[in-house]
């Protein structure tokens, strides 16, 4: 039996945001049955950010309400590149990257997900099914159920249009991922596939093409598409990225101090999502924290994510530093070593060097805006030449201290 909440929890969470059969859903979730449903993710890059650990979130919360998760690797469909809200095709990927991806990601998939014990998740690679499938027979068996002038209609491929024009490369990914749905429904049982608002026409694709295929053959399934909500920042961006870079979910890719404090930077909008995501913490209890102190709030939305991802040594050390910064001058900010052979340095080569700045452009802006001070006083001077230690800053949040070595 499972966890006859789980939809009233998703509901009061807001975490169902769009559903092909909502009833039909709520139906399956009450039961107390199992269902399988799964997820999937185009290993596009070779770790996943914060951005990317939402759906799988909500992945865990159907695992331990008892159902079967199957986490699907795009090693197919990360060859063409999914055209959703991009301007230009996507940047094509060799096997041997993907696949060094793939290896790279399932290290994250364990923070949200169990692979052991009575009901492990499972990790399926579609890779495995296209291999071998002839092209002639996808495009009779699939490609047939198919009308382009809906598939250019829907949103996913608007901007490729508008903005680029869509190649016959890019309109084979919608085939591919609705085939997934289809395989893994006679593979596994699976009937119900979740993902990002943005991934929508791609889900109901499977849907559709399901209910083509019991037309065609007799059949009766009946596959369930649903989404979460995306967190969409004030600049019209997706949560994971900052202005520091990627809050990547690889320890090695990011220190507990820089993961804290992006988390940190989650605007206003988006934290009472966060806690629903990625806590447990009862939704009264959230509205109440944000309605009271949205920074109070967003401390212990870090601390929670941290300690969530990075664990409780992590959450402590990061929060310790983050409050050691803004109110004991910086004794444990993240450090720069800097040869003393290098100096006298220019600021705006150091900010660059130190990585609180990408460009001198960039550095040179701040200053004359007054964004940057060192040692406490702000720097008014392009020019200024730095020649000992010191502890930069770059707005409110950005620290870095300078050791002479």
């Amino acid at each position: 039996m499972t966890d006859k909440n789980l939809y009233k929890t998703l509901k009061e969470r807001g975490l169902l945001y769009q559903c092909t059969d909502e009833e039909l859903l709520k139906k399956r979730l009450e039961s107390g049955e199992p269902i399988v449903l799964y997820e999937g993710t185009d290993p596009s890059m070779d770790s996943l950010h914060i951005g990317h650990g939402i759906p799988y979130c909500i992945l865990r919360r159907f695992q331990k309400a008892g159902h079967k998760v199957l986490v699907l690797m795009g090693g197919a469909t990360a060859g063409i590149g999914d055209p959703s809200g991009k301007s230009q095709v996507r940047k094509m990927l060799d096997k041997k990257t993907i696949e060094t991806n793939i290896q790279n990601i399932k290290k994250s998939l364990s923070i949200f997900l169990d692979f052991d014990g009575d009901n492990p998740a499972i990790i399926v690679n579609n890779a495995d099914w296209f291999k071998g499938y002839d092209y002639i027979d996808f495009l009779r068996d699939i490609g047939v159920h198919f009308n382009v002038n809906q598939m250019l209609a829907k949103d996913l491929y608007s901007k490729r249009m508008a903005e680029g024009g869509l190649t016959f490369f890019e309109m084979g990914y919608m085939l591919m991922q609705a085939y997934d749905f289809v395989y893994l429904n006679r593979k596994y049982g699976c009937t119900l596939q979740y993902g990002g608002a943005d991934q929508w026409g791609n889900i109901v694709a499977g849907v559709e093409l399901q209910r083509k295929l019991n037309y065609a053959n007799g059949t009766d399934i009946n596959l369930i598409g649903a989404t979460n909500p995306l967190l969409i920042t004030p600049a019209g961006v997706k949560m994971g990225k900052t202005e520091r870079g990627a809050i990547w979910l690889d320890p090695e890719k990011i220190s507990a101090y820089d993961f804290y404090q992006g988390i940190y930077q989650t605007p206003d909008n988006c934290v009472e999502m966060m806690f629903a995501l990625f806590t447990d913490i009862p939704m009264p209890e959230i509205r109440e924290m944000i309605a009271k102190d949205i920074v109070k709030a967003k401390k212990r939305l870090s601390y929670e994510i941290t300690k969530f991802i990075r664990g409780e040594q992590d959450a402590i050390e990061a929060e310790r530093m983050s409050e050691n910064l803004f109110t004991h001058g910086g004794d444990d900010a993240p450090k720069f070593e800097l040869k003393a052979s290098e100096t006298p340095i220019n600021i705006c080569d150091l900010l660059v060097k130190c990585g609180l700045c990408s460009s001198k452009g960039e550095a040179r802006r701040l200053i004359e805006g007054g964004g940057v001070s060192c040692d406490g006083e702000r720097v008014s001077d392009i020019g200024l030449g730095v020649t000992k230690s010191c502890l930069l800053k770059k707005g409110k949040k950005n620290f870095i201290k300078v050791e002479i070595v």
